[in-house]
């Protein structure tokens, strides 16, 4: 008999920190080391039990559940995320927002043991609510919202998909685009290799991209881009589509244009979310808040598009 078959679940209680949050998110959080895959395999088998009684994945948690965790062997530990601090672009008791770096990741998975989130934890052990509001890709800079409390991360996620955060982006682009709205339906899959990927496609989720020129040459354009809708790799997708690709982009670009940029010196994906709007989650205040051009693009930019 293995040491599995000896554990008892336990009984966990949600407390106000994990109000409104799902269930599944829940385990993943509580169950560090366990592959996604057995998380939900113990949802769907009913051993996860809220309250005594079977729940889906997309239940939110009530303060007071009582939530059983059944025995799982933890597959190696994961390792630790080292503590990191990210310059601070607003602060308050319940909204942080940073100005993430390219390269970096906001969140372990897909080859990263951690990102930005995972990071800000152990620097800041003290705080019992720290989530990602939303996401930028890897190679992606600019403004990141993280909610340090539970019913500010559930008014964000409504104001995102009721279109109240206005998101504006600056880009360096192929070419000198002819339209300013890109409205293609998007389908998200993955790819054999297990790459996550975004196509245009009829049936998928509808999209609605916005651009203005800021200034160009024949060969290439600063634009701005606001986001009317906040699906994976919108921005990416819509310009590559219309012909002209983000420059840096390894997965829909210009590689050739790439490999050509890389001897120069170029070596980032040329996205920045420059711009957010919102009332303020709790307070309703109106926040305005900006992160400048990252010194590399603002070197590219002088020149090669003056």
């Amino acid at each position: 008999m293995n040491d599995l078959s000896k554990a008892r679940a336990k009984w966990l209680e949600a407390g106000e920190e994990s109000e409104g949050q799902r269930i599944d998110n829940f385990l993943l959080r509580t169950l560090k080391g366990v592959p996604k895959s057995h998380v939900y395999r113990v949802l769907r088998s009913g051993e996860v039990r809220v309250n005594s009684g079977r729940v889906k994945p997309d239940y939110r948690l009530k303060v007071g559940d009582r939530v059983r965790i059944p025995p799982v062997r933890i597959s190696a530990k994961p390792p630790a995320a080292r503590p990191a601090q990210f310059p601070i672009v607003h602060e308050d008791e319940t909204l942080l927002v940073i100005d993430k770096p390219a390269g970096v990741a906001v969140h372990g998975g897909s080859g990263v043991s951690f990102g930005v989130i995972e990071s800000l934890r152990a620097a800041r052990p003290q705080a019992k609510v720290l989530e990602l509001a939303h996401r930028l890709d890897r190679d992606t800079s600019g403004l990141l919202m993280i909610a340090k409390r539970r019913s500010a991360l559930v008014e964000l996620h409504r104001m995102l998909r009721d279109g109240e955060v206005d998101k504006v982006y600056l880009a360096v682009v192929k070419g000198v685009p002819q339209q300013q709205e890109f409205r293609q339906s998007l389908h998200k899959h993955v790819t054999a290799g297990g790459e996550r990927r975004v196509s245009v496609q009829e049936d998928g989720k509808p999209a609605f991209t916005r651009i203005k020129i800021i200034r160009s040459t024949e060969r290439l354009s600063l634009v701005e881009v606001t986001l009317l809708t906040g699906r994976t790799h919108q921005i990416r997708v819509h310009l590559a589509h219309a012909g002209h690709p983000v420059l840096g982009d390894d997965k829909y670009g210009d590689f050739e244009l790439n490999r050509a940029l890389a001897k120069q010196g170029v070596k980032r994906l040329f996205l920045h979310a420059g711009r957010l709007s919102l009332a303020h989650p709790v307070t309703r205040e109106r926040l305005r808040l900006e992160s400048p051009l990252p010194a590399e693009i603002r070197s590219f930019i002088k020149d090669k598009i003056r």
